[in-house]
């Protein structure tokens, strides 16, 4: 392994994302390859609709306390009777953010503090809001004065104003503070290594819901209270608490503090260490369910002036105080709510916490997109064009906007190719499957050319080829069926989709072969190429995802098959990464198929060329794999050892997942190495999108 080990307490890292609502994936072998809707169900089929003038986002109200009418509000629903405007420089977040009318503010790039610790002084009826995953501020945070409500904070990275000292006295920098706030609703946020709180919910400050945030990798991390007063009205459910020392939180003199469905989490293996958890203290009343402690120190305290009712918690591996007592209050007579199941909590919230792709990314009716150009394509005669070629050949080059490619139910015995200069293109599957249009051809490396200049190679085998940036494929099957029994002749590589651009989207896809099904690349050695695949169906035997691409598949099933001969042995995957960048990540998927016990690796690396420069990286993670997967997963290829690049899995599960602890023959990675294997931290700055 080549990953480097990062000190906990200064690591920076990117929560997981998953590109749209988290899909909970069933067992291996209860989904077969070939059916209509397969593992992803009707929903999950790609459509094109009319933007709206306000999407669910930017009109979504608080839940939880929040959401009581008090002090002359009627519940928090920030800046929605108002303008929604975009920012990418601080002083265009500033502005917006301390101005007197209403605004939803999405903000769409990373926005660095200057100085280090400022907080904009947000006034009332703001949504600010993250645009994806983009939206980030570095090194301050937001402050909310005596009197100010109604405002929404949701979808926002808010990291590092730490400044070196852990138990930190002199640098007041929170990620949000409030001092005599109402009706605020923090949601769906990543708040990471401050100098200070993530959260102060201060001098009586009230009618607070904080739900679905990462808080991590700090220390005084969410305090309530500070005065004598017994005002506060607060609800916290559905956040993950993971490497926080203290305050988690800590709530004083509270009048009604509802926790429900909350993940706290102590690490093994680094130098956080918990202190307490949640903390009732004064005359604070709370009310605690269905939340789960995973090796926390104190997981539960409280004074003796203090009332703590518990309901449904789970402790794993926690110690020290952990403590109940007096009496609270019914929460359903303020709000309605539901509770998921304390079980089910650790695994939901690693999927759902934190910002999220469909948040802050709709067209709305002040910032509606370009609309996007339209080509048909229908073999019998009845669309513009009879052949994918013809309509990508129709794009006009250096495209400023989309120009979607719907292909009508039908086979296309055709190669394609997206050349460079034509990006923002989709070829669309207009059918109920996707299954239903299929583009399909039979080339492979050492198929003679047509026009006698010699033979394909691996790469110009591609029945796709896609080499322009901004690329999405959906609602289709892109197979290449060469038939290698009757082609022994020549070499078996048969590639059904090659790309070789930067942000490729696949959504609602299968990519059907043999050898070399699926090859991630990139426009050359120095070039980024990112590609997304989810929701989607993976088919082959030898090294079917391979190539030098910072690549994920997730959400989808990778359908192993046997060989031409009937034999059941192959690799799923053969990176050959740039050192320095990220390769291949399988991410909450299904590894299956109709093939023989422990016959194929996970992976091997590909040192194209004999480059020993290179650093091959595949990260199998939280997937299903069947039985076919050897027990040893990964091994060498062409002389070079698979132990000298980056290799590894991590809560994998199913027959051929790992048993037991880490091995040098399967490497598993540590909580903390998993932290920066995610989702988000292969796209970076990208956030998919339709």
């Amino acid at each position: 392994m080549t990953d480097i080990r990062r000190k906990p307490r200064h690591r920076r890292r990117r929560t997981a994302v998953a590109v749209g609502v988290p899909l909970a994936l069933t067992a291996a072998g209860t989904f077969a390859y070939g059916t209509d809707l397969g593992l992803f169900g009707a929903d999950a089929q790609a459509s094109a609709s009319a933007a709206t003038a306000a999407p669910a986002w930017a009109t979504a109200t608080a839940d939880g306390f929040a959401s009581v009418d008090a002090l002359g509000q009627k519940g928090t629903y920030g800046g929605r009777d108002g303008k929604t405007v975009t920012v990418k420089t601080l002083a265009d977040l500033e502005k917006y953010a301390t101005a007197a009318e209403p605004y939803v503010i999405v903000v769409a790039a990373t926005i660095n503090m200057n100085p280090v610790g400022k907080e904009i002084k947000v006034a009332s009826d703001k949504t600010i809001v993250g645009s994806g995953t983009s939206g980030q501020i570095v090194g301050g945070g937001f402050f909310l004065g005596t009197g100010v409500h109604n405002v929404i904070i949701r979808n926002l990275t808010i990291r590092d104003a730490y400044q070196g000292v852990w138990n930190d006295k002199d640098h007041d920098f929170d990620a949000i503070q409030m001092d005599g706030a109402h009706h605020v609703w923090i949601d769906h946020n990543d708040l990471r290594h401050m100098a200070d709180g993530l959260i102060d919910v201060r001098k009586d400050s009230t009618n607070i819901t904080v739900s679905w945030n990462k808080l991590s990798d700090n220390n005084k991390t969410f305090g309530i209270g500070w005065t004598t007063n017994v005002v506060t009205d607060i609800t916290i459910h559905h956040n993950w608490f993971r490497e926080t020392e203290q305050r988690n939180p800590s709530t004083d003199n509270a009048a009604h503090a509802h926790l429900y469905n909350n993940f706290l989490e102590d690490a093994a293996g680094t130098t956080i260490k918990s202190s307490y958890g949640n903390y009732s203290r004064g005359r604070t009343k709370m009310v605690l369910e269905n939340s789960y402690f995973q090796g926390m120190n104190n997981p539960v305290t409280r004074d003796s002036t203090a009332a703590i009712v518990q309901k449904g918690n789970t402790f794993v591996a926690t110690s020290g105080r952990n403590e109940s007592g007096g009496t609270a209050f019914d929460p359903k007579t303020f709000y309605t709510y539901s509770l998921d199941r304390t079980a089910d909590v650790p695994a939901l919230l690693k999927a759902g916490v934190g910002p999220r792709s469909n948040i802050g990314t709709a067209a709305t009716a002040t910032t509606k997109a370009a609309a996007a150009t339209t080509l048909t394509v229908a073999a019998d005669g009845s669309g513009q064009y009879r052949t994918v070629q013809a309509a990508v050949n129709a794009v006009p080059a250096n495209n400023p906007s989309r120009v979607v490619i719907s292909v009508k139910p039908g086979t296309y015995r055709e190669l394609v190719k997206v050349p460079s200069n034509k990006p923002h293109v989709t070829i669309q599957g207009s059918g109920a499957s996707r299954k239903d249009t299929t583009i399909v051809y039979n080339n492979a490396s050492g198929t003679p050319k047509p026009d006698g200049s010699g033979t394909y190679g691996t790469g110009g085998s591609a029945t796709v080829a896609v080499e322009a940036d901004d690329f999405q494929a959906r609602n289709l099957t892109i197979s290449n069926d060469f038939d290698e029994g009757a082609h022994q002749d020549i070499a078996g590589q048969a590639v059904a989709l090659r790309t070789a651009a930067d942000k490729v989207f696949l959504d609602g896809v299968i990519v059907s072969g043999d050898q070399d099904t699926l090859l991630v690349d990139t426009a050359s050695k120095d070039k980024l190429g990112r590609v997304y695949m989810t929701n989607s169906y993976v088919v082959g035997n030898v090294d079917f995802i391979f190539g030098r691409a910072t690549a994920v598949i997730d959400k989808s099933v990778i359908t192993l098959k046997k060989r031409w001969n009937g034999t059941s042995a192959g690799y799923v995957t053969a990176p050959s990464t740039v050192a320095g960048r990220k390769g291949i990540l399988i991410a909450n998927s299904t590894v299956n198929g109709d093939v023989s016990d422990r016959t194929f690796y996970l992976g091997r690396p590909w040192h194209a060329g004999g480059d020993a420069a290179l650093d091959p990286q595949t990260t199998v993670r939280n997937t299903t794999l069947s039985a076919a997967i050897r027990t040893t997963p990964w091994t060498d290829m062409s002389g070079f050892s698979w132990k000298d690049d980056r290799f590894a899995e991590y809560m994998n599960k199913g027959a051929g997942a790992a048993t037991g602890s880490t091995s040098t023959d399967r490497p598993l990675l540590t909580d903390a190495q998993a932290a920066n294997q995610e989702v988000a931290d292969w796209l970076g700055d990208w956030t998919p999108s339709a």
